[in-house]
């Protein structure tokens, strides 16, 4: 009998729980004004996926590594020329002289400019003779001026090495010169 007694009761009170579950809900999507509601309660949240998943750009950002290698060195040894690597390479490639040169030379000659002759901005040891000193206005100046020089003079007339150059440029030195250029040059050589 308890048997009969629960299944009647729960067979009676289903249809009344579902009943005042519609009646609830109902009354929760209608507003104040009597119309059903057009908007979600404000308490739901929804989270959306992201449009693309596992895209990859097309938007490929060229960067000029030669930058870099001068920029480094330059910082590496305390160089007041680094925020002008950009300059020397610019330089270089419309002169058509190698970058490596004149950061090479600025270091053998003074010490990537530690040793120049004051407010010159010659750090190549260019044009400097006894008591004679060639300054410049700017370093912008110095670059463009020493490496167009360079191809002129130098490259232009058959000497590209450092040993060749230092025949016209330093004749009196015993060699060592080249040998600092080239190491320096060394030490600026990018491995792709």
């Amino acid at each position: 009998m308890k048997k009969v007694l629960l299944l009647a009761t729960s067979f009676l009170l289903t249809p009344l729980l579902l009943f005042i579950s519609i009646i609830y809900f109902s009354f929760l999507s209608f507003e104040k004004n009597g119309t059903l509601s057009q908007n979600p309660p404000s308490t739901v949240a929804y989270a959306a996926l992201p449009y693309a998943q596992n895209t990859f750009s097309d938007n490929i950002e060229q960067k000029d590594v030669r930058v870099d290698a001068v920029s480094d060195f330059f910082k590496r040894y305390r160089s007041e020329l680094e925020p002008y690597a950009e300059n020397i390479i610019a330089s270089a490639d419309k002169h058509g002289l190698d970058y490596r040169l004149v950061p090479a030379i600025a270091m053998q000659e003074s010490n990537l400019c530690k040793k120049a002759p004051k407010n010159s901005y010659n750090c190549w040891g260019f044009g400097i003779y006894g008591k004679q000193t060639l300054k410049f206005d700017n370093f912008e100046e110095a670059i463009e001026t020493v490496t167009k020089t360079l191809v002129r003079d130098y490259k232009n007339r058959g000497l590209v090495t450092p040993e060749e150059i230092m025949k016209k440029y330093t004749p009196s030195s015993n060699g060592s010169w080249a040998r600092g250029v080239s190491h320096f040059m060394n030490q600026l050589q990018i491995t792709l």
